[in-house]
């Protein structure tokens, strides 16, 4: 009988990414320059994939540092890829660099947030926007998207609420499709099932039609409704697990309304 507990084959790994990124093994075998008959038998155990092999097939299919990892360690091998915290010496340096365009985009809100969208760090401005929020959902691990349409958060001042769930929703599973993580799947199942607040549904018609260009987030405060848009910046060429799984979201100011509202309540 088959432990259920033991590792997943290798050759399980290499097929159901490949087949996640929609690839005949005819496609794969000629991006990775080897055999059909040869990946045929990776995949179904018939032959045992070299440590430089199994790194090959993960670049072609562009499969996340965490699960090569995995799949190293599946077919014998181990682990390349480090995973440090952000705390550890090694990533000081780019943690100097995520704290400095966090700072630096103030009066701008900016976060930094991991693999799961929970809250690394953030700048002022951000946190300036989050009046009214349940105390409970700004506590550490603070997940940014739960706290953006969760009818405790800031989902009440959301204009455009439908839109802007409809938005992270189909992102989320956008990033489930690139890395098959069940986490992100739980999580854009919940976010939804989030009902549609009556606050939502308030609000002046937006001046500007931003559709098919950008989604923007609509959201009311005391300085009126702020119209932003975002950006996401990523390291560039990551080697460490934790590093390739950060991201900064960065907001713009949608219209000069906006940018100056946003200047008026930083301090």
């Amino acid at each position: 009988m088959t432990n259920p507990n033991s590792p997943k084959p290798v050759g399980d790994h290499i097929r159901e990414w490949r087949q996640r990124r929609r690839m005949s093994q005819m496609d794969l075998a000629l991006e990775a320059d080897i055999s059909t008959r040869h990946l045929s038998f990776l995949e179904t155990g018939r032959s045992h994939p070299s440590r430089e092999m199994v790194l090959l097939l993960a670049e072609q299919l562009d499969i996340p540092l965490r699960e090569r990892n995995i799949m190293l360690v599946s077919a014998g091998f181990a682990p390349v890829y480090s995973q440090k915290s952000l705390d550890d010496p090694a990533l000081e340096s780019a943690r100097r660099a995520v704290d400095l365009v966090l700072k630096g985009h103030d009066p701008y809100p900016a976060l930094a947030v991991d693999r799961h969208w929970s809250l690394i760090a953030a700048n002022d401005a951000l946190f300036r926007l989050t009046d009214g929020v349940d105390p409970g959902l700004l506590k550490p691990p603070v997940n940014v998207l739960r706290l953006s349409i969760h009818p405790a958060g800031l989902a009440r001042r959301i204009v455009n609420f439908t839109e802007w769930r409809s938005h992270l929703v189909a992102r989320l599973r956008h990033q489930v499709d690139v890395t098959g993580d069940a986490v992100l799947a739980d999580l854009a199942e919940e976010l939804r099932a989030y009902p549609i607040p009556d606050g939502a549904m308030r609000g002046p018609a937006p001046a500007q039609d931003y559709g098919g260009v950008v989604v923007p987030l609509r959201l009311a405060t005391a300085e009126g409704v702020l119209t932003l848009f975002s950006t996401t910046t990523v390291f560039g060429t990551p080697v460490d697990v934790t590093l390739s799984e950060l991201a900064i979201e960065a907001f713009f100011p949608a219209d000069p309304a906006t940018a100056e509202a946003l200047r008026r309540l930083a301090p």
